[in-house]
């Protein structure tokens, strides 16, 4: 007998952009150049870029309803400022974020998806990467700010998913716009469909 869904989420895959790392920008652009080169950092944009379109042009071919819309956004605290969260982000150039705006004004609803607890403590061990990848390291540091990455990084899954079902109503459709290395997995209740 099939599974009856009552909640759709449409998982979306995304790589953020320059924009989307705030402060932390220019040292990640950096980084990469160094590590890698300038040809290759130009093209890592191009293709964020080109994958950007890609998502809006699916989207709108998906034809949905907005008005029972909710967006999930990788990043995004639930903290009641989500929306001047998002516009602020819009305007500072994130495609990510003006295809959040865009969707808004279709209607649909920004839900506040991530603990801001968790948020900073991530931010602040990117921080850590970050500085750490300027001086040697052992390898012991390397590995245990790794594994703190990564409990974090589980926390924040679970953190979604319960947020992703206790908002999505019955009847609705999710789109939840998440970093490759998130996982939603055994996450979400049986009455949701997970579409990717």
């Amino acid at each position: 007998m099939p599974r009856e869904f009552r909640r759709r989420l449409i998982w979306i895959p995304i790589v953020h952009t320059e924009a989307d790392l705030g402060n932390m920008a220019e040292s990640v652009r950096n980084l990469y150049v160094r590590k890698m080169g300038r040809a290759k950092w130009a093209k890592h944009v191009a293709d964020i870029d080109r994958l950007w379109r890609e998502i809006r042009a699916k989207i709108k071919v998906m034809h949905l309803d907005y008005s029972k819309v909710r967006l999930y956004q990788d990043g995004l605290p639930d903290c009641g400022h989500e929306e001047q969260i998002v516009r602020g982000l819009a305007r500072a150039g994130s495609q990510n974020h003006q295809l959040l705006a865009d969707l808004m004004e279709k209607g649909a609803t920004i839900m506040g998806t991530e603990s801001l607890g968790l948020l900073l403590k991530e931010y602040n061990l990117a921080h850590e990467a970050l500085v750490a990848s300027d001086r040697r390291e052992s390898p012991e540091a390397a590995a245990r700010r790794g594994a703190l990455s990564k409990a974090i990084l589980e926390k924040r899954d679970r953190h979604i998913g319960a947020r992703i079902a206790e908002t999505l109503q019955p009847g609705e459709t999710g789109l939840a716009f998440l970093g490759a290395l998130h996982s939603l997995a055994g996450r979400l209740p049986p009455d949701i469909e997970i579409i990717r």
